[in-house]
C-alpha cells in the first residue's frame, strides 16, 4: 500500500515588524517634540555668586564674557562691535527670547555693560546677568 502525503499550505511564520516600527517612530516624534534644546555660549565661565539668584526659564540667547576680555556667542568668539548684529540675527529665530549674559566673576565691568548695551540696542528688553545661587 502506498501512502499519499497531503501537502498542507504552510503558514507564514515571519514576524511582522510594522507595529514595532510604528511604536519606535511615535517615540522618536515624542522625544523630539518634548525635548528642549539648550543653547550654550561656547565657553565656561566662573559666574559670581548671589543669594538672590533665581533660575530664568527663557534665556534663549547666551552671551559669555571671559576674564581675559573675550566675548563668546553661539559657541564662537565675537568682537564686541558685532554683538548687536548677532543678537538681531538670533532674535529672528526666537522673537520673544531673552538674553542672558554669563560674565566671569573676574571680567571687566565695562565690557559686561557694553555687551548688555549692545543686546538692548538689538531690541532685547529682557537682558539678565547670570549668577550662581548661594554664597561662598
Amino acid at each position: 500500500m502506498r501512502m499519499r502525503r497531503h501537502h498542507q499550505p504552510e503558514e507564514d511564520t515571519s514576524i511582522d515588524l510594522t507595529p514595532m516600527l510604528d511604536v519606535v517612530f511615535i517615540m522618536l516624534i515624542f522625544f523630539i517634540v518634548t525635548s528642549s534644546f539648550i543653547k550654550e555660549a561656547g565657553v565656561e565661565v566662573q559666574r559670581p555668586q548671589a543669594e538672590t539668584a533665581s533660575p530664568q526659564d527663557k534665556g534663549n540667547i547666551l552671551i559669555a564674557v571671559t576674564a581675559d576680555g573675550q566675548v563668546w556667542l553661539d559657541k564662537k568668539p565675537v568682537d564686541i562691535r558685532s554683538v548687536r548684529a548677532h543678537v538681531e540675527r538670533m532674535r529672528v529665530e526666537q522673537p520673544d527670547g531673552a538674553v542672558v549674559v554669563q560674565a566671569d566673576r573676574d571680567a571687566r565691568t565695562g565690557l559686561v555693560v557694553q555687551v548688555m548695551d549692545q543686546a538692548r540696542l538689538a531690541g532685547v528688553r529682557d537682558v539678565a546677568l547670570a549668577a550662581s545661587s548661594g554664597v561662598n
